[in-house]
């Protein structure tokens, strides 16, 4: 077709073909982003970022100052931090109690972030055992400033 012959109706059928083209190629990388939100949502809080206190980090570069080496490494929170109970913004980012970092939404947890020394304890033992059963190295926890 030579630009002469072509008018509105045939440049509206073009650039819908083209649309469409377009629409169909990002359908597969959404699905994609879908399928790791929907992974996220199924694993155990204390194993999602943010996380909620030194140690606790589930990867490279995941801690605040991102210069830690591997997992458990990282030197503080990324949850934002907060002081009282059922203050946490979401999942995952409650203070203490039974099971510190692993409250089931936001203003479902107990005390406050960063953890403190007992909440921090029974934390990163369970993020080991978690990281652990997943295959996954931690490092040493670096210590507490």
């Amino acid at each position: 077709m030579n630009d002469s012959e072509l008018n509105r109706r045939d440049f509206e059928r073009l650039a819908m073909a083209a649309l469409g083209g377009m629409l169909a190629g990002a359908a597969p990388a959404l699905a994609a982003d879908d399928k790791d939100d929907e992974k996220d949502k199924n694993k155990n809080p204390l194993l999602v970022e943010p996380h909620v206190c030194r140690g606790l980090n589930t990867c490279k570069a995941k801690g605040k100052d991102k210069k830690n080496a591997c997992a458990g490494q990282g030197t503080c929170h990324t949850a934002e931090k907060h002081t009282c109970h059922a203050e946490n913004a979401c999942k995952g980012q409650g203070g203490c109690g039974d099971h510190p970092g692993e409250n089931a939404c936001k203003g479902k947890g107990e005390c406050g972030v960063p953890l403190s020394a007992g909440a921090w304890k029974k934390a990163r033992k369970r993020f080991e055992e978690l990281m652990k059963k997943e295959g996954k190295e931690v490092g040493p926890a670096p210590k507490k400033k």
